[in-house]
């Protein structure tokens, strides 16, 4: 399977940090980001470059997480050597082993695995490893479960070299090395939903009944818009029946007769196998449920898929549970984030998701979770419909450091650099000479010596040995130096070994070689000159793209104002009237204060305005390039009229209170310098608005020709009365 970015970059940290010797090290990321991917490729990478090495992976107990987290390493990787604690009781451990282990059958005092007696316990099995000279490594994976003392205590039995604690909501270990992947690159790649919306469609102040079933009429009508949106979506491979989860309180036999009751109403019954049920004592209709044309259109639960089950179709939690713990709400939650397809479609209706509860504390818990907010419908209004722009997206041949491309950049990079050609003998002399590289068949070691004495100077002086290579002895310090090169480049370690070899490795045919070694010889250039090799990769990757910074390669789509929104809203809030969306509220929920600021303004002073998203196919964007010259997209805070013509703005932080600069984006100046060619092309108006609160009043400054950060240089910036004066 193919790496996200954010999913390499992980990767190469947990490396990063175990070479760097760190004891402690905490993962977290957030439900649906590939928590086990990450693991399982990290895992494949350290085995290769460190011997005598077995990981053990821990899962907490519900859900059988240890056979599940099992089977996808063996479908990721089916080369691995994977084992339960049932394969490690009757075989012991063996060099490169992943054995995944249940808690539940280590901790719970019915089971015999902890037992000494005349068959093998695990105790015996991990004394009879460190005998035999094994290490561990111990992967610990939602680690707010089983956090205990008796858990701790059999984590120490392993002596392990280094524990690895993940989860979306870790406890954090004092003095651990964190590792922690935002959730806006997650969604960014389309693998989890943009926001979660709560209790969209209740009214302010409006009259409830039965709590339970007016909460259940709203899951229901949300997922029959659900299903036509889906069926709307062109080009469709597969149907996807999006799912309710229902969650009960404990001890709750009588509410959940209430709730099959008021679903059977509705035609959804154990018998027609549109309702599933997930209790401790009762399971029925969960075969395939997560299939993404399963039958059940809601789950009723409690807690048992807190943890440990993955379906990607589940859209809506109805949350009926009460008094549970913040963690655990943050657990749940994320069974509804994942996108069935881990793609965007879109549409505001589908990447999204959905909770409708009367927990006033679980409301509070899930805006901690993912940006969560108690929402508003809004629709656009008539006379904005036929509004369009063109918007600029990245190109759609354009791979973030596809090998293939990777391989093209890298040849012509090294044969820029250092004038090489098709004479591989010629080009070994140049990359000595001119690159420093060295082509020993030895392994080259820098050290000193000399003399330290406690009164004069050191006099030291640098020494060079050599020893001979072994491709056998030494091919996992190989597999470590091209994993620190594949980590420079930001490639996948099976993508980096293909191309060192396609441009060095004389064995291995590719029609523009840069040298022709032996792999003896390649295994030691690679070693020796690591160091140069990242360098090299790593401004390669980076100039990728640099043929084109000036005018980055882009296509373009029409833009039109998505024709509803949802909103988040606070408790006190003003109706914009020249928004484009009736009933778009005033609200401080979810905005700087430079964008409340200048909404404020934009109800004084505007004809129109509309608040641009700030990631999905759905908003407007415009391209720009980083500063590998690689191209991101844009998108502008606001879309706006003024005398009747179009302007596009985006705010930025200008100076604080205390006279600080408030811009914290590193790209402001490119992304500004992409917006007025943009502008220019399409024959609009537009710039950046800042705010200083350093005086008595707040006041908001624009700047249309030159960006220079407010806090360094006001000599661009005017008053944004005074300009439209």
């Amino acid at each position: 399977m193919e790496l996200k970015e954010f999913q390499k970059k992980a990767i190469a940290g947990l490396n990063a940090a175990c070479r760097r010797g760190e004891k402690e090290i905490v993962l977290k990321s957030c439900t649906g980001s590939g928590k086990t991917v990450i693991l399982t490729h990290f895992i494949d990478r350290y085995l290769k470059e460190n011997a005598n090495t077995c990981f053990i992976w821990f899962t907490p107990g519900q859900g059988g997480l240890e056979e599940q987290s099992k089977s996808k390493m063996d479908a990721y990787l089916p080369m691995s050597r994977t084992k339960l604690l049932a394969d490690v009781l009757t075989s012991g451990f063996e060099e490169g082993d992943v054995a995944f282990i249940n808690w539940e059958m280590v901790t719970n005092k019915k089971n015999n695995a902890m037992r000494e007696g005349e068959t093998f316990s695990l105790p015996d099995r991990i004394r009879d490893a460190l005998r035999r000279g094994l290490s561990f490594l111990v992967v610990v994976d939602e680690q707010h479960f089983n956090n205990t003392y008796k858990a701790n205590e059999i984590i120490r039995l392993f002596r392990a070299e280094k524990i690895i604690r993940a989860s979306a909501t870790p406890v954090r270990e004092k003095g651990a090395y964190v590792i922690e992947i935002p959730e806006e690159e997650v969604i960014a790649e389309g693998l989890i939903k943009k926001s979660v919306y709560i209790n969209e469609g209740i009214a302010q102040g409006a009259q409830i009944g039965d709590e339970e079933e007016y909460l259940l009429d709203l899951a229901l009508e949300k997922r029959q818009a659900l299903v036509k949106a889906f069926e709307g979506l062109k080009d469709r491979e597969r149907a996807i029946s999006p799912l309710i989860i229902i969650q009960l309180p404990n001890r709750s036999a009588e509410k959940q007769a209430k709730i099959e009751k008021i679903l059977k109403e509705r035609g959804i019954s154990y018998s027609n196998k549109r309702l599933a049920v997930w209790l401790a004592g009762q399971k029925e209709n969960l075969e395939k449920i997560d299939a993404p044309d399963a039958a059940p259109e809601a789950i009723i639960i409690k807690q048992a898929v807190a943890v440990g089950w993955d379906c990607p179709r589940a859209y809506i939690l109805v949350k009926i549970r009460e008094n549970m713990d913040e963690v655990f709400e943050i657990q749940t939650i994320g069974r509804i984030r994942r996108m069935p397809e881990a793609r965007h479609y879109g549409d505001p209706l589908l990447d999204n998701c959905y909770i409708y509860t009367f927990d006033k504390a679980f409301i509070e818990y899930a805006k901690k979770a993912g940006g969560a907010g108690e929402t508003k419908k809004v629709f656009l209004k008539p006379q904005f419909c036929s509004f369009r722009l063109t918007k600029e997206l990245k190109p759609s041949d354009y791979f973030e450091n596809d090998p293939v491309s990777l391989l093209k950049t890298a040849h012509a990079f090294f044969t820029e650099k250092y004038s090489l050609t098709a004479n591989t003998a010629r080009n070994r002399i140049l990359l000595e000479t001119k690159g420093k590289y060295r082509f020993d068949e030895t392994i080259v070691h820098e050290t000193q010596q000399g003399s330290i004495s406690l009164t004069d100077d050191p006099e030291l002086y640098d020494l060079r040995v050599n020893r001979s290579l072994s491709t056998h002895t030494d091919g996992r310090l190989f597999h470590h130096s091209v994993g620190e090169i594949a980590d420079a480049a930001g490639m996948k370690y099976d993508s980096m070994v293909i191309i060192l070899r396609r441009l060095f490795d004389g064995g291995v045919v590719y029609g523009k070689k840069l040298l022709e070694l032996s792999t003896k010889h390649l295994y030691a250039f690679v070693i020796n000159n690591r160091d140069l090799l990242k360098a090299d990769f790593k401004s390669s990757a980076a100039a990728e793209l640099q043929g084109s910074i000036s005018s980055p390669r882009k296509d373009t789509a029409e833009f039109a104002f998505p024709r509803e929104c949802n909103i988040v809203c606070a408790e006190k809030y003003l109706e914009c009237r020249r928004n484009v969306y009736e009933g778009y509220l005033l609200s401080r929920e979810g905005k700087s204060e430079v964008e409340l600021e200048f909404e404020k303004w934009c109800e004084k002073r505007a004809e129109w305005f509309y608040k641009n998203g700030d990631r999905g196919s759905e908003y407007f964007s415009v391209v720009y390039t980083n500063e590998y010259g690689k191209p991101r997209l844009f998108y502008p805070d606001y879309i706006l009229s003024i005398r009747s013509q179009i302007w596009i703005i985006e705010t930025k932080g200008g100076e604080s209170r205390t006279g600080a600069d408030a811009d914290i984006d590193a790209f402001s100046v490119k992304k500004f310098n992409a917006l007025k060619g943009y502008l220019a092309q399409y024959g609009l108006n537009g710039g950046f608005v800042v705010l200083d609160e350093t005086g008595v009043e707040k006041e908001l400054f624009i700047t249309t020709e030159m960006y220079r950060k407010y806090s360094e240089d006001r000599s661009q910036y005017r008053p944004l009365d005074e300009f439209f004066s």
